[in-house]
């Protein structure tokens, strides 16, 4: 077992990849009481086109399969694996994201007890075609009540102007048509595909005793059989860099308009370092274009052209990247003209400064500190960058180093208006 010392964090972590193939990652914290425990899969709603292990022909499955396998996992011949969680005095969940699906529990007590069912119900695979079918309905309302949200709407409206053909335009949970295509085999084809241990992750944080708990996963993964690991061929289609639609406009039950301001990322084969530079730099861009200190809050919300639900966010995954700018406003067009302006401007005079990157990188490394207490934060973060060959307690020594160049950098891959979008959600009577 590899004992990783991060000194400047004053964190230990503590690796083993096992015989299987499984990464296992325990990280201990002192002055916790609770453990919490993710098992994840390097496998997304994204992962829709694929090479099937065993198999040499390319498939395309039915949209929303991975978040429909999320749920099915849950359950079992003999029952409810919450039921088996809630009686252990755990707290369970799952989700599935664009990249990864994640089965987590947290616990003050039996640990050794909830970290074996949450290894044996995500390694036992049940499904049938009855209860499929069963799970179809109500995964179909879970859509639909997705469907009456606004701000989800907006979200993934902006995200459907950007991309012309990535897969991460689809939403996560697929259509109410896409999932009556799902069937049984077609489940246990994608679970053979990506569950194998060789693409996943066991990370416990928390109360946890590093060596005891590393011995009782090994333990419990030697009484099990898995198939030979093969490589994952994942396929994605050709995205050009422009966006699919500049401007849309959905008319729903809202009292007042809902703006987003999407930007495509333009550089995508990124490496790990510059993933995370990416990424750091891109919120430092967007910290010091639009945070509440910035010249752009300061006059949009005193002009009402933002609210308190003004946010603004960046992300980035293998194979695609954007912004979002998002508030609600009484005046949709001259908030996106005062984004833009912003935009615009920062392209033509760099507004950044040494002083201003020395600033923000103190305050981000607080925040980031500060984060660490969180053991959830940790866990659902952890996942992330290791699925990117990166490493969370990078992100510290990345910021230290960054400079104005790498912010520059950054801003160029979406500050192109070709890759710019605006999504809209207006009440009835704004749409004259």
């Amino acid at each position: 077992m590899k004992k990783i010392e991060f000194e400047n964090l004053q964190e230990t972590l503590y690796n083993e990849k096992l015989e299987n193939g499984l990464d296992v990652y325990i990280l201990p914290k002192r002055g916790f009481s609770k453990t919490f425990a993710t098992f994840t899969t390097k496998y997304g709603s994204i992962d829709s086109a694929f090479i099937p292990n065993g198999k040499d022909e390319e498939v395309l499955v039915p949209d929303g399969i991975a978040h429909f396998l999320e749920h099915k996992m849950f359950e079992k011949e003999d029952g409810d694996v919450f039921q088996e969680f809630s009686v252990q005095g755990a707290s369970a969940n799952a989700f599935t994201s664009f990249t990864r699906t994640a089965y987590l529990f947290s616990a003050t007590d039996k640990l050794y007890e909830n970290t074996t069912t949450l290894l044996n119900f995500v390694q036992e695979p049940y499904f049938t075609e009855e209860t499929v079918n069963k799970e179809k309905g109500i995964i179909a309302q879970e859509i639909t009540m997705y469907d009456d949200l606004p701000d989800w709407r907006l979200y993934f409206g902006t995200i459907e102007n950007m991309f012309h053909n990535h897969p991460v335009k689809i939403d996560i949970a697929g259509t109410v048509e896409s999932i009556e295509d799902i069937t049984a085999e077609h489940l246990y084809m994608c679970y053979e595909t990506f569950y194998h241990p060789t693409n996943m992750v066991l990370f416990i944080v928390g109360a946890v005793e590093p060596e005891e708990m590393m011995n009782h996963i090994k333990k419990n993964q030697d009484s099990k059989t898995f198939s030979e690991a093969a490589d994952i061929v994942r396929k994605f289609p050709e995205e050009p860099n422009n966006v699919a639609i500049k401007k849309r406009t959905l008319t729903m039950d809202v009292t007042k308009p809902k703006l987003s301001y999407g930007m495509k990322c333009s550089k995508m084969n990124l490496s790990a370092e510059e993933m995370i530079i990416q990424e750091l730099s891109s919120g430092l861009v967007l910290d010091a274009l639009f945070d509440r200190s910035s010249a752009f809050f300061t006059k949009a919300y005193a002009e009402g052209l933002i609210d308190e639900s003004f946010s603004y966010d960046f992300t980035i995954e293998r194979g695609f990247g954007f912004a979002m700018v998002v508030s609600d406003t009484e005046n949709p067009e001259l908030l996106e003209e005062a984004i833009r302006t912003t935009l615009q401007n920062a392209a033509k005079d760099w507004p950044i400064k040494e002083s201003d990157l020395n600033r923000m990188r103190k305050k981000k490394i607080g925040q980031f500190m500060r984060s660490l207490n969180s053991i959830e934060f940790i866990a659902n973060q952890f996942t992330h960058y290791k699925f990117n060959d990166m490493n969370l307690f990078d992100v510290v020594p990345v910021l230290e180093k960054m400079t104005i160049e790498d912010l520059k950098a950054s801003f160029d891959t979406f500050s192109n208006e070709d890759g710019h979008t605006v999504f809209t959600v207006v009440p009835a009577e704004k749409t004259e």
